[in-house]
């Protein structure tokens, strides 16, 4: 299967050909990759250039003329930059659309700091009633892609350049390992490295793709088989979800270890993907020790 991000053009561009009703504004970002469907439709594939507020806002005014917008660019653009756009043209008119990121926490962070976003799900969950997927296989992106353009919902779908080996297509908290002395649970591309970590631990092993709305129930009914101590393993800010976690539990004696993009340090080298995952204590290795630290192993 194609990587996340060209599995999203490609079905984005079949998209724009079946419904009408669907329309697409860029920022120049894959305005390449879709010039094609771009000529078909030029009424409906739109680049407003390097002008990201405006991307945001183009969107919101082709939702209030009852087209569906899918929003794209890079998070720390789409997300960071456009924040005001997306709290009063999206939230505060109850506006529907769907924003689409490529690029992660730091998926090109040999660009530099102005093209790393660890921050961009708090700052959605800030604003209330989004939907945000983070997809950790290119399939889950291409599920949750199509079941976005129905309806008239908010909607933030995370791409990254990480993906896990294979798909799980579950809704909210899937089981992917069962065991007795505490839940671990991943969000989206983490996946494959936390079962690394956890290998030969007798511990569950949740995985979700949607991460809002939170499935309590389903982290609830985990922790209750198993003892009452939770980590979260998140591929952006620590403790994004933990305030969830809490919620969910708040009838429930337990200890959580958030995992993440630390938050105690702005991490400034200029390294790939792994050198960023292993600077965050988000490499298998790490994890598994944090993990392993945090249940007593």
């Amino acid at each position: 299967m194609l990587p996340m991000r060209e599995t999203f053009l490609a079905a984005t561009e079949r998209i724009v050909d079946a419904d009408p009703d669907v329309a697409v504004v860029l920022a120049d970002i894959s305005a390449a990759q879709l010039a094609d469907v771009a000529r078909r439709h030029p009424d409906r594939v739109i680049n407003v250039g390097i002008r990201e507020q405006l991307l945001v806002s183009t969107g919101a005014g082709l939702a209030l003329a009852g087209l569906r917008p899918i929003v794209h660019t890079f998070p720390s653009f789409l997300v960071e930059r456009a924040f005001e756009q997306i709290k009063l043209d999206f939230s505060h008119q109850e506006t529907g659309g769907v924003l689409v990121s490529w690029g992660a926490s730091y998926d090109m962070s040999t660009a530099g700091r102005t093209h790393q976003s660890p921050g961009d799900v708090a700052l959605i969950d800030s604003l209330p009633g989004w939907t945000v997927h983070v997809p950790g296989h290119p399939a889950e992106a291409e599920r949750h892609l199509l079941e976005s353009i129905p309806g008239d919902d908010r909607v933030y779908l995370r791409l990254s350049a990480q993906e896990n080996a294979s798909p799980h297509l579950g809704v909210g908290f899937t089981r992917v390992r069962q065991g007795s002395r505490g839940v671990v649970a991943a969000v989206g591309p983490v996946l494959d490295r936390v079962l690394r970590a956890t290998a030969g631990l007798d511990v569950t092993v949740l995985y979700a793709s949607t991460i809002r709305p939170f499935d309590a129930a389903g982290l609830r009914s985990a922790v209750l088989s198993a003892a009452p101590s939770v980590v979260l393993v998140e591929p952006y800010l620590a403790g994004t979800s933990a305030a969830w976690v809490a919620e969910a539990l708040s009838d429930v004696p337990h200890r959580l270890r958030s995992l993440g993009v630390r938050r105690d340090a702005e991490v400034r080298m200029y390294g790939g993907i792994a050198d960023h995952d292993l600077a965050h204590g988000l490499d298998a290795g790490s994890l598994g020790l944090s993990i392993r630290e945090f249940l007593g192993e």
